[in-house]
């Protein structure tokens, strides 16, 4: 259980992002979850690369899907929506928390959603695209939470924004969250030189 204290915060986080996304096209928002929880989740992330549970991703789905290194470089695990993991129940509660509010305050209708963590070796990356499938629109929103510790500027691993004739960077700082919608919003996450990159990415969808 949240406590109330914990709870208005937490909407004060929702704030921030739904109306940067309506006034900016995309939302920031620092810490997240406590840097408890990232180093949790970050743990996780690093237990399944390093037991080999993690797979390359994939460009198109069904019988467009095909492993396209020259496009994206990426190794990416599911989180199961019912996990028994404690840090990833705890991460699931909260996504389920923001999409009622969203839905309460936008009417967005969303009504299902899918996160993987994502581990991108050191100079490996995902050129400009959309997060939306041609063949399937339900992806409405993008979320992306960085697990990385004590990140600095200085080793890259950008996510560019093109939002009109402006490129906006963000960098993978640890318990930040970024948030644009899925079919608007192309982007693209450059490579760091020096050191992995990791994060979880997902979706929140609307049937």
């Amino acid at each position: 259980m949240v406590n109330e204290t914990l709870l208005v915060a937490e909407e004060q986080q929702f704030e921030l992002l739904i109306d940067a996304l309506v006034n900016n096209e995309y939302g920031v928002c620092d810490n997240f979850f406590t840097p408890e929880e990232i180093n949790g989740l970050r743990e996780n992330l690093q237990a399944y690369h390093q037991g080999g549970l993690m797979y390359p991703a994939g460009v198109g789905r069904n019988f467009d899907y095909q492993k396209n290194a020259e496009i994206r470089g990426d190794v990416i695990y599911w989180i199961n929506e019912s996990s028994k993991n404690t840090l990833e129940a705890l991460f699931i509660a909260k996504i389920e928390r923001f999409i009622a509010y969203l839905n309460a305050t936008c009417y967005t209708g969303i009504n299902d959603f899918e996160f993987h963590y994502a581990y991108y070796e050191q100079n490996s990356f995902y050129k400009r695209h959309l997060d939306q499938f041609k063949s399937n629109r339900g992806r409405r929103y993008s979320m992306v939470l960085y697990l990385n510790e004590n990140w600095q500027q200085e080793d890259g691993g950008s996510l560019s924004l093109y939002i009109g004739d402006d490129t906006l960077s963000v960098y993978p700082m640890g318990g930040r969250l970024v948030f644009f919608k899925s079919d608007e919003t192309e982007h693209e996450v450059h490579a760091a030189p020096n050191r992995p990159r990791i994060s979880i990415a997902g979706w929140l969808k609307r049937s």
